[in-house]
């Protein structure tokens, strides 16, 4: 197969090109690289639950605020492509660093802001600093780490981060929003930045690939993805009829054709298409469209549903989500160790089985469910489930994937789960909109303007138009993760060896 570039020293103040760090350093190094993803991941919900503060303080619109969270995934989702192939051509560590830093200070912007404007423009940048720092940090992982235990479980500790970096940012946003003000939601990610930077100077950069970024394809790529999340958000919202949606959705089409023509054709490609010749690698990001989608939408009808039926605050809304975290947390240490022992599907599999449970298990959700014998087993269970999955998944997205393509195999991955996400949602959203209002029409509005006029009568009918509604959501997502099961047997059919300790072929970094 012939390559499209060529490989020169790394940094000097690096380790020499391929030598990870000391044993007394790794540990250290695996710290610096999963706080990074974990505040990364964490800003995409952390906001969530502080949107009602921002609004009163900031007099922000009901049609701007949905920017507030949208601006971020959009950087973020659309430019993850051209910031793994960055790292790969001009070093990751030094783009890592780049990346933390374009966040932190984003970051700092976004907590000073006294508007809407500026704040949406300091969630943009933070977008853009994530887009550089999420592909480079997994990309440091197959640089660190060596084949086998070390690797495994530095993957492991790296997919719990991404799995429990929405949970955290849920529970602290509500703490920080209760507690403290909105504008700490942004000010925490400072100290984390911060302490990143001062030890990246663990981390070995690697080889370093020769050759120029592919500025066609990034612009036709990253703008298709831009205008097909921005058409998916704007369509869960307006309608899938709605004529400026429908533009963009022409627009994303356009530019995303013309970016695998331009892939094609050119020498140096932002996105090598033989990335997907290995079908175990395209059933991986096939997979992670689906456990982005299922994840979005737990957190997303789950916090309305504790919200608005069952009445919690911001702080317990937050905290009604630990039990996510446990059987995140827990499911992706046991997944990184069995990954030495089984095949990916036989790991996957069993999760995405186990994450429908738990989606059919919300479906059955009423006004009045308890969370002690409803809610909390069922995120526990839905968790375990998606747990099991990300590690084989991040394993086989990543395995065997050449040098100078390992940015950029990363960085797919984590544009498979947002997009998948926001696909998701959106399509989740609708779906639950028209369940709700075939029920009682335009059932948000009645449901906030009963509460207003303390007519608790419509407040419990436009509540139980509204559970329905989500729960309605839950059921398709119940399907979303079948789908996923589906892609995983009889897609992925790699041997335990290819991602585990005795893969002596497999060459991440």
């Amino acid at each position: 197969m012939p390559t499209d570039s060529t490989t020169t020293p790394a940094d000097p103040e690096s380790a020499p090109p391929g030598e990870a760090p000391c044993g007394r350093h790794l540990g250290l190094a695996l710290v610096v690289i999963a706080a990074a993803q974990l505040m990364v991941v964490l800003d995409g919900t952390i906001t969530n639950i502080a949107l009602p503060s921002i609004q009163t303080d900031l007099d922000v619109s009901a049609s701007n605020l949905s920017w507030i969270v949208n601006a971020y995934a959009l950087a973020f989702g659309g430019l993850l492509l051209l910031g793994g192939r960055a790292g790969d051509l001009f070093g990751r560590r030094r783009m890592f660093r780049i990346g933390i830093t374009v966040f932190t200070l984003a970051s700092v912007l976004g907590g000073l802001a006294p508007n809407e404007e500026l704040l949406i423009g300091a969630r943009i940048l933070q977008g853009i600093g994530a887009s550089i720092s999420a592909p480079t940090a997994l990309s440091l992982i197959a640089t660190n780490f060596p084949e086998g235990k070390p690797r495994n479980k530095a993957m492991g500790v790296y997919a719990a981060m991404a799995g429990l970096g929405s949970t955290v940012g849920l529970l602290l946003g509500g703490v920080l929003t209760d507690y403290l003000d909105w504008r700490w939601v942004f000010f925490v990610n400072i100290p984390i930045g911060v302490a990143v930077l001062t030890g990246t100077k663990l981390l070995a950069e690697g080889e370093r690939n020769t050759g120029r970024l592919d500025v066609p394809g990034a612009i036709t790529g990253t703008g298709g993805l831009i205008a097909l999340v921005y058409g998916i958000t704007r369509g869960g919202q307006d309608g899938w009829t709605d004529t400026l949606t429908l533009a963009f959705f022409g627009v994303a089409v356009v530019l995303l054709v013309l970016f695998l023509v331009l892939q094609m054709r050119t020498t140096h490609p932002m996105l090598p298409l033989r990335l997907f010749r290995d079908r175990n690698r395209a059933g991986s990001y096939a997979t992670m469209l689906f456990l982005g989608a299922g994840m979005f939408a737990t957190f997303y009808f789950l916090t309305l549903y504790m919200q608005q039926i069952l009445g919690y605050s911001p702080v317990k809304t937050g905290f009604a989500y630990l039990p996510f975290s446990f059987g995140m947390g827990m499911a992706a240490g046991i997944s990184s160790k069995l990954v030495a022992r089984l095949a990916p599907r036989q790991i996957a599999g069993p999760g995405l089985v186990v994450g429908a449970a738990g989606m059919f298990w919300f479906s059955r959700l009423e006004p009045g469910s308890s969370y002690a014998t409803h809610l909390m087993p069922a995120m526990f269970v839905t968790a375990l489930g998606l747990g099991m999955s990300f590690v084989p998944m991040t394993l086989g997205a990543v395995s065997g994937v050449r040098d100078q393509d390992s940015g950029i195999a990363s960085a797919l991955l984590n544009t498979a789960q947002q997009i998948g996400g926001a696909l998701g949602l959106a399509v989740l959203t609708t779906i639950s909109t028209s369940a709700a209002n075939d029920r009682l029409p335009e059932a948000a509005g009645t449901f906030y303007r009963a509460i207003a006029m303390k007519d608790f009568a419509t407040v419990a009918k436009a509540g139980d138009a509204l559970t329905h509604g989500y729960t309605t959501a839950f059921t398709v997502a119940a399907s979303l993760f079948v789908g996923g099961l589906l892609i995983t047997l009889f897609a992925i059919n790699a041997k335990k060896q290819e991602h585990g300790e005795s893969a002596p072929t497999a060459h991440l970094g």
